[in-house]
């Protein structure tokens, strides 16, 4: 099933996103790269992606199988590399809140590690993940 995107340019440092549903969003240009940093940049929406995909993998997982889950969340760097300009690096952060068994946070942890988009990344960007448990 596609998925159909459009963007169009605002100004030379800003775009337009328009999702089929009809939510919209702006990307600007980082402020190393000529824009004013005012918003997500291109490679940002990537990035954050990683964070956000494995988080839903995450919860629906949870919520399939009956974990319970009170909410999981996750905190994201995201590392450029000048030539040729790339992500290089992915740091993220998850913290899993509920009462979770071990086995059950282990489960968790290999869900988010199947989740689509760190599997299109697969060894082109590198990734640091730490995951914390708390009740």
């Amino acid at each position: 099933m596609a998925v159909v995107m459009k963007g169009k340019s605002l100004s030379p440092t800003t775009l337009e996103i328009v999702h089929e549903s009809g939510t919209t969003f702006k990307l600007v240009a980082p402020k190393d790269n000529g824009g004013d940093g005012s918003s997500f940049s291109p490679t940002d929406i990537c990035a954050v992606s990683f964070g956000a995909c494995a988080t839903v993998i995450m919860t629906m997982f949870a919520h399939n199988k009956g974990i319970p889950v009170k909410e999981i969340s996750f905190e994201l760097q995201k590392e450029m590399a000048a030539n040729p300009r790339k992500i290089a690096k992915i740091i993220v952060a998850y913290t899993i809140k509920g009462d979770i068994s071990d086995e059950d946070f282990e489960k968790l942890k290999h869900a988010a590690r199947t989740c689509p988009v760190r599997m299109t990344f697969c060894d082109t960007v590198t990734v640091e993940e730490s995951f914390t448990r708390i009740s």
